[in-house]
């Protein structure tokens, strides 16, 4: 089974074109837009990174990802590069003091994870409440790992 997911996952990363086709809003600062417990469906494309378009990032020296709105894109002439500015909706500012400190003013396309192309309301409250709760985790963990080898005892032929 664990094979099966794992293929499952691979593909759905090649058909999206994002290392992370599924991700989970934690915070409440992109509402009312994205609520906690949403479950964002991501794509990424060759095309460029636009105004108003959600967008999933990571910031340098952070290891979980942001999902806001982009309010600025400038490109650059010449070489294709963008910089993006990102804002959450019920932020009262931009993102920069979420950006990497004194590093980092803008974000560039290597940052950017996947564009939300939907959303499934609180479908993704577990996570959430794992996050937040890390013993939750290990309990489940727990109970699964007790749970298999009970059923492996159980339907052994001895």
């Amino acid at each position: 089974m664990f094979t099966s997911l794992l293929i499952f996952w691979k593909a759905l990363m090649c058909f999206t074109g994002t290392e992370s086709p599924v991700s989970v809003v934690i915070s409440g600062s992109t509402e009312p837009a994205l609520r906690r417990g949403d479950l964002l469906f991501l794509h990424m494309s060759k095309e460029p990174i636009r105004v108003r378009e959600i967008v999933l990032f990571n910031v340098d020296g952070e290891e979980i990802p942001i999902v806001h709105r982009v309010i600025e894109v400038h490109e650059r002439e010449g070489t294709g590069e963008v910089d993006i500015l990102t804002k959450g909706h019920n932020n009262s500012r931009d993102e920069r003091p979420l950006y990497a400190p004194g590093d980092q003013l803008w974000l560039q396309q290597h940052h950017i994870i996947g564009r939300v192309v939907g959303f499934l309301p609180y479908a993704g409250w577990g996570n959430v409440i794992m996050t937040e709760n890390p013993i939750v985790k290990y309990i489940l963990v727990g109970a699964y790992i007790i749970g298999n080898l009970g059923l492996h005892v159980i339907t052994s032929k001895d």
